[in-house]
């Protein structure tokens, strides 16, 4: 089913904004993986039955984890996905940019912009202060153009270093072909994370009303994955979760059929979630769809490294079950923007977290053209964050929100 679909339906262009093929991107990276340690790619997709393409990039000496993943429509683009996060991980354990040593006053009195970022500081750890000498590196201001410091060790992915001051995570990390189309995606994941942490502090009911049936997208690539799941005998439901931004976000749960009722046990590691967001509907929910067959393969895989052995026993929670249950809805709302093209996109992108209240949002490139792929790391200190180990564990518009439903 899936060939029938991208055989008639171009991938490049109707189902992509990179500005190069997926073909010619590996070409261009190939040279690069071992000198950055990764050691192989290999396809996983054979190890589970539904045969949405998931791909492994096994990073041995990584500094943060050794199995990277990527999913895609075809072979080619989870294979090139798996490559690019690998890579994208392994410039950001050690970023060769160039930073400052300072405090912060002493930037503010040189006229320049600093964020310290204390939405990130660590479990344990104490707030960047002004006096506070630490390294500086130069980002821009997406909105203005305009040049804005921030702290390097933010940006870094580096599990080997201790006492970090700053909450470690790949969230807004991302990769392009070019920087612009780096910043464009990692933006589009931090409004997804964002859109992700509002829907998961939402009542149960209110979760459950935001099921919706893929199918009415309309969309044949969507349809056709919704079919494989379906033939391999699997339960998918999906989440409309699009914020106030209105940027289209979904996300996707696969489980097996009993897993929505009570007849039999099911382990945590039975349902697989995935999430995605993207200007385009469409692309948003194939996002979804495939990250939530790619988490699936995780962990039938069991080798990605930075699962604990404890979650392949744990049982499955309640409020996972209950969502597996939900009755899925038309979209009865219209959703998305016609643009196309990067710049379009990324004006379109802009002007919608402009609308929520949300004027700062920084792009930090983490290459300087010694490759020919770009990594940036994305910060919007304004956007919820998913889990981690931070200080502070929710933002204002969570907190706004969860006062909302009390």
């Amino acid at each position: 089913m899936m060939a029938e679909a991208t055989s008639s339906h171009e991938t490049q262009g109707l189902y992509s904004d990179r500005v190069c093929s997926p073909e010619a991107t590996f070409e261009a990276i190939d040279p690069y993986l071992r000198p950055l340690g990764v050691t192989r790619l290999a396809r996983v997709t054979g190890l589970d039955r539904i045969g949405i393409p998931v791909w492994n990039a096994v990073v041995p000496n990584s500094r943060s984890i050794v199995i990277n993943q990527g999913k895609g429509i075809r072979d080619i683009d989870a294979r090139v996905s798996a490559a690019m996060e690998a890579l994208e991980r392994a410039v950001a354990g050690a970023p060769n940019i160039d930073a400052i040593q300072s405090t912060g006053r002493e930037l503010l009195v040189s006229g320049a912009k600093i964020e310290p970022l204390t939405c990130l500081t660590a479990v344990g750890q104490r707030d960047l202060g002004e006096e506070d000498e630490t390294s500086w590196a130069q980002g821009r201001e997406l909105f203005s153009g305009g040049a804005a410091w921030v702290p390097l060790e933010a940006a870094l992915l580096d599990r080997t270093v201790e006492n970090c001051r700053y909450w470690q995570s790949s969230d807004g990390l991302a990769s392009g072909n070019t920087l612009e189309e780096a910043i464009f995606h990692g933006l589009l994941e931090r409004i997804e994370r964002d859109a992700e942490t509002l829907w998961k502090i939402t009542s149960l009911a209110g979760r459950l009303s935001c099921c919706i049936d893929p199918r009415s997208l309309h969309d044949p690539v969507v349809d056709d994955l919704c079919g494989m799941i379906e033939e391999a005998g699997l339960l998918l439901r999906f989440f409309d979760i699009t914020s106030d931004i209105g940027i289209p976000c979904f996300v996707a749960i696969i489980g097996p059929p009993g897993a929505a009722g009570t007849t039999a046990p099911c382990r945590f590691i039975d349902v697989a979630q995935g999430n995605g967001a993207h200007p385009h509907p469409a692309r948003a929910a194939i996002r979804a769809i495939t990250e939530a067959a790619q988490s699936r393969l995780t962990f039938i895989s069991g080798a990605r490294d930075d699962i604990p052995p404890a979650a392949f026993f744990h049982p499955l929670p309640e409020d996972t079950r209950r969502l597996l249950e939900a009755r899925p809805k038309p979209l009865d709302t219209e959703r998305g923007t016609t643009a196309r093209g990067l710049a379009p996109l990324m004006s379109h992108v802009l002007g919608r977290l402009e609308s929520a209240g949300i004027r700062s949002a920084i792009g930090l490139p983490l290459t300087r053209g010694e490759y020919p792929f770009a990594v940036c790391k994305i910060f919007v200190p304004k956007l919820e964050n998913p889990d981690g180990r931070r200080r502070r564990r929710l933002g204002s518009r969570a907190i706004s929100r969860s006062l909302a439903f009390k």
